[in-house]
């Protein structure tokens, strides 16, 4: 295919999501005319989905550009799939709506059970096995990437034949299960637990191509690594704080708070820094300021765990004190808390600083100690001598070059009598 036709398709693909969007939109804004009660349900769903229509968006700017890597190819058609499966939610829900109740087929519902499957091996599977240039690290993966497909079509295949009730039909038993089979339940699941292997052996790729690969293809993967590791954060702190703090709201007749509910969009939300360090990856623009990302990320991350944990320490420890002499809490611990909090915002920000230069970016913290204390001679020294060999001291050991010389240049004057 040559590239403008590539770039023409990549389009198609692009509009084609954009249409879907639009009528998922507009089901969504006929389900609300008909029962505003549902406002609420519309906006977390709207607010699900436009995170993962980021993919199609980074998706077709790749693969107009670069038709020949697959990850483009790869983030347009998941965003596809996630967009038809918001326009199916829109739709069901605009019937519900008006209807009160939604007609689907039960042959088709039992057939596409484990749709999900495909935007969820896309994604953690091949696009991590083919980044950052489309390609498999050697060909020695290509049976990995032939056996990771077949997982993906025996898990569709497993799910039809399961038996048992078939979901969202109540009283309706899976037309396809093999009932004569009550042990393919575990088949369904011996096959199911196989996708997650795949992707811990993707990711293992991943480790691999970074420790074989130059500093460019080092600087790419850094990209796809911190987002990955903020989305993963993300989550499981959403999921841990809801365990911990509220475990009543996962009762069965209990309706989680609304805290819990934005904790979630919020893990939803931080989906979009995946296509969005895709796309600084493999069009490289900015490539090389990931690292400043990261030392900014380690900073505040540890600042901000820091100053909370004093925060509340302090207020719990004022608080006590409070108690013990006057037998009842004040707000005054609060107060005084946050007064220390701001006072120690700066003081501890550079002491972190520091410290996640020593400890992670030691040769550029040496770097700078060096320059910073030949700033400080060339103020005092007025030997050119002694400044020359101080000088390529401080390049050799700042820039470590192969090989060095140092040439002055002299000029004549002409003194006139």
């Amino acid at each position: 295919m040559s590239a403008r036709a590539a770039s023409w398709l990549a389009w198609a693909l692009f509009g084609l999501t954009v249409a879907i969007f639009a009528v998922a939109v507009t089901f969504g804004i006929l389900a609300l005319l008909a029962d505003p009660s549902r406002l609420a349900e519309m906006v977390w769903g709207l607010t699900t989905i436009l995170p993962f229509f980021s993919f199609p968006v980074v998706g077709v700017l790749i693969a107009s550009r670069r038709p020949e890597n697959w990850i483009g190819w790869i983030c347009l058609v998941t965003g596809l799939i996630w967009t038809a499966f918001f326009e199916g939610d829109t739709s069901s829900a605009y019937e519900l709506a008006r209807t009160g109740t939604v007609k689907s087929s039960v042959t088709l519902d039992a057939l596409t059970q484990a749709d999900w499957v495909f935007p969820v091996g896309l994604l953690g599977i091949y696009m991590i096995l083919l980044f950052p240039d489309g390609r498999l690290p050697s060909r020695k993966w290509r049976p990995f990437a032939w056996f990771a497909g077949a997982v993906m079509v025996l898990i569709n295949v497993s799910f039809v034949l399961a038996p048992g009730p078939l979901e969202g039909h109540s009283g309706v038993r899976n037309p396809f299960g093999l009932e004569q089979f009550p042990f393919f339940e575990y088949v369904v699941v011996a096959v199911l637990l196989m996708l997650p292997l795949c992707i811990l052996v993707s990711a293992f790729s991943l480790v691999l191509r970074y420790r074989r690969s130059g500093r460019e293809v080092r600087e790419q993967i850094k990209w796809l690594a911190i987002a990955a590791s903020f989305v993963g954060l993300t989550y499981f702190g959403a999921l841990i704080s809801g365990l911990l703090l509220s475990p009543e709201s996962y009762t069965i007749n209990e309706t989680p708070p609304l805290w819990v509910e934005v904790s979630r969009q919020l893990t939803y939300i931080s989906f979009a820094s995946i296509p969005t360090a895709i796309g600084f990856a493999v069009l490289k623009y900015r490539l090389y300021d990931i690292d400043v990302v990261i030392n900014r990320a380690l900073v505040y991350g540890i600042l901000t765990a820091s100053l909370a944990l004093m925060y509340f320490g302090g207020v719990a420890g004022l608080q006590y004190v409070f108690r013990a002499f006057t037998g009842e809490g004040s707000t005054l611990a609060i107060v005084v808390s946050t007064l220390a909090i701001a006072a120690l915002f700066n003081p501890l920000r550079r002491r972190v600083q520091a410290f996640v230069d020593r400890r992670f970016y030691r040769q550029k913290y040496d770097a700078a100690r060096t320059l910073s204390a030949f700033s400080a001679k060339l103020r005092d020294e007025t030997d050119l001598d002694s400044l020359n060999a101080e000088l390529l001291s401080v390049v050799r050991e700042t820039m470590q070059p192969e090989q060095m010389s140092l040439w002055l240049r002299t000029v004549d004057r002409e003194v006139k009598e």
